[in-house]
């Protein structure tokens, strides 16, 4: 454990495996099933706990709980997994919790994802890179969240809903059914409301491609047939990478609905 520096008023369970270089403070307590990559610090009064595997460079503030078992009723103890990707913040008061046996075993955190103050992601959720959860944003059990999608404050996303690549859901929001990707979601009951237009230029997508986007979302809100038919000719139709992400996304496999355009 070169490098490595553990407060002596930590508690390191026997088993947990520390990488070299990480800091673990005061009162933090990690787990007996914990591994903790390179560089991995956990601030005071951190815990992490359950079979669970933090990717290097990650970062756990003081008071996050992560790894504890699913609020399910259906658990029974199973043994499940929870893994987070590398370079992560994790803030105060933030809880992930382990997957269940019915929902595939493991809840899994891509890399480079924030999660405020309060921030809460459920059991078996799969989230991708670079994901933003603001202040007391909460994602419920097997959601899947594509990458670079940002999620408001105090705004909650529905068991089993996914967000497609790029989205963005405005704060004090609930989501209750698919977002396309690249979609803006706002309001307290969330409606889709447009593209994420600023996130779009901000990663600097070609504005050929956000174009495409804006008229394929137009042929998504008034062309002929159902929401699906219309997604099915826009796949048969366009050649941008953007808007056949955005059709494969629709045409896919989903537990939910769709938020479909105004």
């Amino acid at each position: 454990m070169t490098g490595t520096r553990i407060h002596p008023m930590a508690v390191v369970e026997p088993g947990a495996q520390i990488g070299p270089g990480c800091e673990i403070g005061p009162f933090a307590v990690i787990g007996p099933e914990v591994t903790l990559g390179a560089g991995v610090v956990v601030k005071p009064h951190g815990v992490v706990t359950g079979w669970t595997e933090i990717g290097d460079e990650t970062v756990i503030f003081p008071g996050a709980v992560v790894g504890e078992v699913p609020q399910d009723l259906k658990f029974r103890g199973e043994r499940t997994r929870l893994v987070v990707g590398k370079r992560c913040k994790i803030r105060e008061g933030a809880t992930l919790n382990t997957g269940t046996e019915g929902g595939g075993g493991v809840t899994r955190i891509g890399d480079d994802v924030l999660m405020m103050t309060g921030a809460h992601v459920g059991h078996d959720a799969i989230l991708g890179d670079r994901v933003i959860l603001a202040n007391q944003a909460a994602i419920a059990g097997h959601c899947q969240i594509g990458d670079d999608v940002i999620i408001g404050g105090l705004s909650g996303v529905h068991q089993w809903v996914r967000v497609g690549k790029g989205a963005i859901i405005g704060a004090v929001t609930m989501v209750t059914n698919d977002v396309v990707p690249y979609g803006l979601v706002q309001g307290p009951r969330g409606v889709l409301d447009g593209l994420n237009l600023v996130g779009l230029k901000r990663r600097g997508v070609d504005r050929r491609e956000i174009t495409a986007l804006r008229a394929a979302y137009q042929m998504l809100a008034q062309g002929e047939g159902s929401f699906l038919d219309r997604a099915r000719k826009l796949a048969e139709e366009n050649d941008s990478d953007y808007v056949r992400e955005m059709t494969d996304f629709i045409l896919g496999a989903s537990d939910r609905s769709f938020l479909t355009p105004k």
